[in-house]
Formats: structure tokens, sequence, C-alpha cells
């Protein structure tokens, strides 16, 4: 009887063991997503007819922390800004600034991240992106809120209405581990 149970307990220690090591590589698959800030156009002054480009490019991804955005521009430059200079498009005092034609920004913290556009008139022409990461602590992805601009901002656009749409994700990893620990749990329980 002893015999059994010691099995049992190393069957599941393997199998705990392996759980470890899939969630490990499941999370670390997931944390390494690089987005391409603006897909193939990349990042540039959007035509006057478009400039909603980048606010559209945000909401149709879903961000978190490890991931990073990858700038592509030329003769341009990108402003990591706080939310009262994204909304005025303020670039004297941007919290970072890139202007090497290829920027990587690590998204190191869940919450708003706002850039803008370091050339003359090309934020309020509609190159600046916000991009909100989700807390990890969260369960369901739900759409990021949107942005609400400084009570004194005046705008010739309606502000965005937020989404009222819920999207509960399960990973494909956490339930096929789920399983396998069901089923060996169901197997050393079975005399």
């Amino acid at each position: 009887m002893k015999r059994n149970i010691s099995y049992c307990f190393l069957g599941l220690f393997k199998t705990w063991l392996t759980v470890f090591l899939a969630v490990t590589i499941c999370f670390a698959e997931a944390a390494a997503t690089e987005f391409q800030v603006g897909d193939d156009l990349g990042w540039q002054e959007p035509d006057l007819n478009n400039s909603a480009l980048y606010t559209q490019w945000a909401s149709r991804n879903r961000f978190h922390v490890g991931d990073s955005l990858s700038f592509t521009y030329k003769n341009d430059s990108v402003l990591e800004v706080d939310k009262w200079d994204y909304y005025h498009c303020n670039t004297s005092n941007p919290i970072i600034a890139f202007d090497n034609g290829k920027s990587i920004m690590k998204l190191d913290r869940p919450g708003p991240f706002y850039f803008i556009s370091g050339a003359h008139d090309h934020c309020k022409n509609g190159q600046r992106i916000f991009i909100e990461v989700m807390d990890p602590r969260l369960i369901s992805q739900s759409p990021p809120p949107s942005a609400a601009p400084p009570e004194l901002y005046l705008s010739d656009s309606p502000a965005p209405s937020p989404s009222l749409g819920i999207a509960i994700a399960v990973a494909p990893c956490a339930l096929f581990m789920a399983l396998i620990v069901t089923f060996l749990a169901s197997v050393c329980s079975s005399p």
C-alpha cells in the first residue's frame, strides 16, 4: 500500500513539475510580443482623411506587460509624454525621446502610455497613439478604457465613446494543463 502511495506522489510531483514548466513557457511566449506600430505603414503623419489611424490600430490590439512597441520612421521622432502633453500635442517636456528611425519601447507596467510625434504639427494631424497595457492580475481581457482628455481640452472632433463589450479568453495552454492535472488526479485516486 505504501508503495502505491509513493508512486502516486512521485507521479503527482512529475505532473506538477511538467505543469510548472508548461506555464513558464506559455507565459514567456505571451510576454514576448513585439508590435509594429501602424503595421506596414509604420510611424508617420497620417493622411488628413485618416487622422484616426493610430487610434484604430491601438484598439485592434491588446497589450500586456512585457510586450514591446516598435516605431519605424524617417525624418521624424517619437516622444513618450504624459496625458496632458498627449492631448495638447506638447513636445517640450517628453518623458523619453527617440529620433533614430527605429525605436523599441518596452511596456514594463500596466496602465496608460502616451506617444506623439516630435515633428511640427504631426501630432495635431493624428500622429499620436494612446496604449493601455493590461494588468496581468486581471483574468478577463476587456477592451482598454478610453483615455479621458483633461478638462481644459477643446477639440473639433467628438470624444471616443467607451466600449461596453467584454471578452473573456481562456488560454489554450492553461486549459490543456488543467485537463492533464484532472486526468492524473483521477488516475492516482482510483484503487
